[in-house]
């Protein structure tokens, strides 16, 4: 792996509610992600995950702390940080009345990816994504795998070198979820930065070259899965995740 490229420090995200009070979401979280590396983010409904995902993304503001990614603060200097990201979710939204083509192109052209590189960059992830036969029909006349795959081509239209994925293969099938899963190593072995975020602890185990298990907003463990496994004494991702978080009554699955 090369050098540091996602440096979180003291990550913290509060909430207010009439009814409980300040709810830390995310407690002081300090973690590093470098190029070439799919950084795992393991945890239960509601553990942090996303907030910190979209804080690091510059859709939430944190409370306190803060991350440089590749040098860019997400709290002084968002913009530079949207312009080397890719966020991908299971509920990113498309726009419906455009065609797979146009809406590559536009996700390509507002992050900023050079204007006379643009065509044969759609043209490149369209065959990429196998997107050849819908590539010009409407987003909302496509089916959900088909939908996926564009949105994954929409992720990666300004070839960031960072990429968060949180939860990617929530309502896929079988096969999609598997070929999601392949995608993305094929962006680990381009050099990428990745932050992947999920419940599912067998693909955590098949992708993740270091994972981190928050629970309740605490980052509670970071390593990797050999490393974790001597540690704890457990094989099983689950049980490693048990250990640490706690009774199996207490972990509420998504």
């Amino acid at each position: 792996m090369e050098s540091v490229t996602i440096d979180v420090r003291g990550l913290t995200k509060e909430f207010h509610e009439k009814s409980r009070g300040t709810i830390r979401a995310v407690d002081a979280i300090d973690f590093t992600c470098s190029a070439g590396e799919i950084f795992g983010l393991l945890g239960a409904n509601g553990a942090g995950k996303t907030t910190t995902l979209r804080m690091l993304s510059t859709i939430l503001e944190p409370t306190a702390g803060t991350a440089l990614m590749q040098g860019f603060d997400i709290r002084e200097d968002p913009e530079n940080v949207r312009r080397i990201l890719g966020f991908y979710s299971s509920t990113t939204a498309l726009y419906p009345r455009l065609t797979a083509r146009e809406t590559i192109g536009f996700f390509g052209r507002i992050n900023g990816y050079s204007p006379d590189k643009i065509v044969s960059r759609v043209e490149y992830l369209i065959q990429r994504f196998g997107i050849v036969d819908y590539a010009d029909v409407r987003v909302d006349k496509l089916s959900q795998g088909m939908k996926q795959k564009v949105s994954l081509a929409r992720t990666v239209a300004h070839d960031p070198p960072i990429l968060i994925f949180d939860e990617p293969t929530v309502g896929l099938d079988v096969l999609n979820a598997l070929e999601m899963q392949e995608v993305i190593r094929e962006f680990r072995e381009e050099g990428k930065t990745i932050i992947f975020s999920t419940h599912i602890m067998s693909e955590a185990e098949r992708l993740c070259n270091r994972i981190a298990i928050i629970h309740q907003g605490k980052l509670l463990a970071c390593d990797t899965l050999e490393a974790l496994r001597r540690e704890t004494g457990k094989r099983y991702l689950e049980d490693i995740f048990v250990h640490y978080a706690g009774h199996k009554e207490d972990v509420v699955w998504a």
